[in-house]
């Protein structure tokens, strides 16, 4: 069975797979990516860790894996196949792709961005499946975008595109790892929530996921922490969709998982604040944390078609 190497490297975890050309997840696992023991250590996990994986595909199948994709966090240049820079992983200017291909007996490989390559799966296979126009927008520990059109992401001319989390809604409001205050991750992801519901209830450990259970129950304190978050949240897509017109936005991450709690009230904040835009339909992730890793795979078998193409 033909298949490709899939890799998505977080801060923490690995997750990887053996992805069939019809987009299937053939075979599923995961591994602690060690950031603590050094951006070196990291480099030579991912390279083992698919060198294992070509090896069991191989001794499954009978054959090893035509192609891989591997999507990581931070700055990427995919045409030089450089992971250049992830403040959570060290790292700065790791030739990865001509690494991993050399690992692997020169195979195929593609290099993608993490939120680029969730939104790829979400756009071809997921909630976004038949829209020509899309906006993937994760809410986790920050608040990242993907820009789809015609079944691919756009990257932008830097590879900057999408990133939505550093719109600007309250200016002056809380300082942002990247300089500017009142960005909208530092208001609406779900450590922000987290941090402003540990706060409001007086409990150190309480996270977004308790604070979506209190709301629920009709906790006071709790709905106003999650009514800024969301008033927040509402401001920064309606920005996106005035400039974007996607036909459907799609929300995924972990504040997603408190579903309607988040899902019905950020629906009528949004429709409260368009004027002439066409509202876009806004429906919850679908892969929940495997997208990264079926968009790595789904980068490998873009990467195959078209060598196969200009050959």
């Amino acid at each position: 069975m033909r298949h490709v190497i899939a890799l998505d490297v977080g801060g923490t975890g690995m997750k990887a797979a053996l992805v069939g050309a019809d987009g299937a997840l053939l075979y599923e696992t995961r591994r602690a990516t060690g950031r603590e023991r050094g951006a070196d250590a990291v480099v030579e996990t991912i390279l083992g860790f698919a060198a294992e994986l070509y090896a069991y595909g191989r001794d499954t199948y009978g054959t090893g894996a035509v192609a891989a994709g591997v999507a990581v966090p931070g700055i990427v240049d995919p045409d030089s196949g450089t992971a250049v820079y992830a403040a959570n992983l060290g790292w700065r200017d790791v030739p990865l792709r001509a690494l991993l291909s050399e690992r692997l007996g020169g195979l195929p490989v593609a290099l993608g961005h993490d939120v680029r390559a969730g939104g790829l799966a979400e756009g071809r296979v997921g909630a976004g499946r038949g829209a020509d126009r899309f906006l993937f927008v994760p809410l986790g520990t920050g608040i990242a975008g993907a820009i789809g059109i015609g079944g691919a992401i756009e990257a932008g001319a830097h590879g900057y595109a999408g990133e939505i989390g550093h719109i600007v809604v309250r200016p002056g409001g809380p300082q942002c790892g990247c300089g500017q205050r009142g960005c909208l991750e530092t208001l609406a992801s779900a450590s922000a929530v987290s941090r402003a519901w540990a706060a409001a209830s007086g409990d150190a450990q309480a996270d977004a996921a308790d604070c979506a259970k209190a709301v629920e129950s009709g906790d006071p304190a709790a709905e106003r922490v999650w009514r800024e978050a969301v008033g927040a949240l509402a401001d920064g897509l309606v920005t996106a969709l005035t400039l974007l017109d996607p036909r459907t936005l799609i929300i995924g991450g972990g504040l997603a998982e408190a579903g309607e709690t988040l899902f019905t009230p950020l629906r009528a904040a949004v429709e409260e604040r368009v004027t002439f835009q066409r509202l876009p339909a806004i429906v919850p992730a679908a892969l929940g944390d495997t997208a990264g890793c079926l968009g790595a795979g789904l980068l490998a078998w873009d990467l195959l078609a078209s060598s196969e193409v200009s050959a």
